[in-house]
């Protein structure tokens, strides 16, 4: 799905969803983001990730900016898998966090954190969680690339891949918290629930989302083990043949 056909299909979500702008802006713009990292020129590393992530939460718009006092944040949206791989619709979260020291700049980034475990998927659904306490996280710039994507970062709880534009050298978001936005899911659903009955219960639903889960799908389509080679039926042993009787002959008298 390339970006003009991801357009148009966002352009054709029922209008009712679009007046709930708000969390409809968040979700258009976390799926464009996902588009864009995954479709990146770097992001094979992202796709493998994703391919064996149990959910994956999508950051389009972290914001880092601060002289002397630093400070980020951002809106995300959260989706999950199900044991036959289809992905949920999403629940909303808040990004926050800051620090102190003599620093300068603005950055803006998108954020894709990966998560890898049920112990991860847990932490994050709780009332706030703060990355890198709460679980173990790796995070990693696109194209940086996930050492032969086997080591410690994909033991991780959370694999966090990062693009970003502006003065810092990199993002890092460890010490972020992470909050439940549930006036979000109430107003996107049209009726309170949790964030745990979105992407594990799967009890609610909105079609304007459903660009975001295909762009999940096209990327993130788990491997399906191939079976081995069927072996070519044996071959009946044929029996020896029998060889062919002696003929016997009586002797003639010997010769004087």
């Amino acid at each position: 799905m390339n970006r003009v056909v991801l357009l148009a299909a966002l352009s054709l979500v029922p209008l009712a969803a679009h007046a709930q702008s708000e969390q409809q802006q968040l979700v258009d713009r976390a799926t464009l983001a996902a588009q864009e990292m995954l479709n990146d020129r770097d992001g094979k590393d992202a796709q493998y990730v994703l391919k064996r992530a149990r959910a994956t939460m999508i950051c389009p718009q972290v914001f880092k900016m601060g002289f002397v006092f630093g400070g980020q944040g951002g809106s995300c949206v959260l989706v999950a898998r199900d044991a036959a791989g289809s992905w949920s619709a999403p629940a909303f979260y808040g990004l926050g966090g800051g620090s102190i020291g003599f620093q300068a700049g603005l950055q803006d980034a998108e954020v894709m954190l990966m998560i890898m475990s049920d112990k991860g998927l847990s932490a994050i659904m709780d009332s706030q969680f703060k990355l890198g306490a709460d679980a173990s996280a790796t995070f990693v710039d696109l194209g940086g690339g996930i050492e032969g994507a086997t080591t410690a970062a994909l033991r991780a709880d959370v694999v966090g891949f990062t693009r970003a534009r502006g003065l810092y050298a990199g993002v890092s978001l460890s010490g972020s918290l992470l909050s439940s936005k549930s006036d979000w899911n109430a107003a996107y659903y049209g009726r309170p629930v949790a964030a745990q009955q979105i992407v594990l219960g799967m009890e609610a639903t909105n079609p304007a989302a459903d660009p975001l889960r295909q762009v999940l799908i096209q990327y993130g389509q788990q491997a399906e083990a191939v079976p081995p080679p069927a072996l070519p039926p044996p071959v009946p042993l044929q029996p020896a043949p029998r060889s062919a009787p002696i003929q016997q002959q009586p002797l003639g008298a010997p010769r004087r």
